[in-house]
This record gives C-alpha cells, structure tokens and sequence, in this order.
C-alpha cells in the first residue's frame, strides 16, 4: 500500500525457509536440469502476473534464488504492496539458468502464495475505507509460515494479532469451560490471567452473547472478543463496552459483510481466511535462454 511502513523480514528466518522448502523439492538434485542445461549456460526469466492482485514476497524470492547460486541477479519492477494486472511484468531474473530452473518453483510457491495473502488482505482494508477499525490476522496460519504469512498481510495494508500463544492472553470457550468445570467465576478468570501475566499485557475474553459481554466487563477484560455476533448484537456489545474495553469482530468476515461488521462501531476485525483460505496470485516465470 502506497506510503504504508512495512517491517522488513528477518534475512536469517527466510534464508532457512527457503533452504528447507528446496530442500523439500530437491532443488540440489534436479535431475532433470543436471541432464539437459550445462553449468555454462545463462538466461533470462521475466516473473509475469496472470491475475490482478498485490505482490508480496519478493525478498523471498531474492533469497530462493541465491542460495542455489549467489551470482543470480533477481531485477524488481514492482516493490512488495504494488498492484498488479495480468501481464504485468513483475520481476526479471538473469544468471545460469540451470540454478534459476532448479530454485523455480519454490520461488514461485512463496510469490504466489504470500501475493495471495497480500490480496486478500487488501480488499478486506479497501471494503472498510474511511471506518476507524483495523483488519487483522489470526494463528490460522501455515505451520511454520506464520512469519512470512503476516508480513504478506501486512504489505496488504493489514495488522497482526498476537504472534503466538506466549504473545497475549486470550481467554477463550475451552479455557473458560475448564475454569468453570473448577467453580471459577469468570472475575476469578481474568483475575488469575491478570496475575499471571505481565502489567503491560491486555486481558482479552471471547464471548458469543451480550450477556457474556456484560459479565467479560465486569470482570475486567481490556479486549472483548465477539465471536460470531450477528451486526445488531455487536453493536449493542460496542456500546457497552464503550471506553471500557476495546472491542473485536471474529467469525464469518467476507469481503460482503465486513463493511456492515465495522460500521457496528468495533475496533478490530479479526479473520483466519486471510491466512487459511487466501487464493494464491496466479505469477508464472516465461524463461528467455541467451
């Protein structure tokens, strides 16, 4: 997104992602290449976008590349955020062509699918235009591409929710069925989570009803949660809460429904299908041999 500050990735997180991705395909033991492209020959790749969208991943790929063969040269023509249309020409890349061949799909793989998450992303954020509420992620990420699946949100214009478990307590049903199967109020929850954790950490509590919402406030929630709400029941929990405790929309986002969800008045949106149900951009990579 145009003048939108991204966090740049850790160079070390993604240079051992990409090392184990191509190592998951073999890239080292490209049968296929070894047998028909010498070690001598160069060539050219243009990364072409085949769908409209936002690109994100290009350091990724950067990274993909040179740990085959440092001496490839990756060209940009588009910065992460941009968009996109089909036949848009992405990226070039120039160098010995069996390497650029060897490390081709990885490359890809993480483009296409960090570019979709980046998509996705960006029409939540454009579909709530001119609200003051933020569109975040979840932990419904990729097992072991979490790092790399928010920053793709974030270059969509998004913002990340807790990074892991160890990031912020978020009291959810199951911890509260099991607090409550040990005759524990929901105070004595947020109480006992409050103690437990750092004074600079948010209490947040999930609740489906208005009712747990008033009892989530009394006990002293900074966050309240709003799990699958209809848009009626949320802003009458919006104002309630109402400087009291910030307030957060989860379950069922769509693009069609999220502007409705944030004109209830919530402060965030939180949606899994950013990271779990994102269509990856269709990019292809059109070799040119010298």
């Amino acid at each position: 997104m145009s003048g939108l500050a991204i966090p740049p990735l850790d160079p070390s997180l993604v240079d051992r992602l990409v090392r184990a991705a191509l190592d998951e395909d073999g890239a080292v033991r490209d049968v296929t290449t070894q047998a028909l492209v010498p070690p001598e020959q160069q060539g050219r790749g243009v990364f072409l976008a085949k769908g409209s969208g936002v690109v994100a991943g290009l350091p990724v790929v950067v990274a993909a590349f040179h740990a085959l063969d440092p001496s490839i040269r990756l060209s940009p023509k588009v910065q992460d955020g941009a968009l996109v249309e089909p036949g848009s020409v992405v990226a070039t890349v120039e160098g010995p062509l069996a390497p650029i061949l060897s490390a081709e799909r990885v490359a890809l793989n993480f483009l296409q699918r960090l570019s979709g998450v980046a998509t996705a992303t960006r029409a939540l954020v454009d579909a709530v235009a001119g609200l003051d509420v933020r569109i975040v992620d979840t932990r419904k990420t990729t097992p072991g591409l979490r790092a790399l699946e928010r920053y793709a949100v974030r270059v969509g214009g998004g913002h990340n929710h807790r990074f892991n478990l160890a990031d912020g307590v978020l009291v959810k049903d199951n911890h509260l069925a099991a607090a409550r199967s040990r005759g524990l109020s929901l105070a004595q929850v947020v109480a006992a989570a409050r103690a437990s954790a750092p004074h600079t950490m948010r209490i947040e509590v999930e609740v489906t009803t208005y009712a747990e919402a008033e009892e989530a406030l009394a006990a002293g929630a900074d966050v309240i949660l709003l799990d699958n709400m209809s848009v009626a029941e949320m802003a009458r929990c919006v104002g309630l809460a109402q400087g009291r405790a910030l307030t957060e929309a989860s379950g069922g986002v769509t693009l069609a429904n999220v502007r409705a969800i944030a004109e209830s008045g919530v402060d965030i949106i939180s949606s899994g299908a950013l990271t779990h149900s994102a269509k990856a951009l269709d990019i292809s990579l059109e070799i040119e041999t010298a």
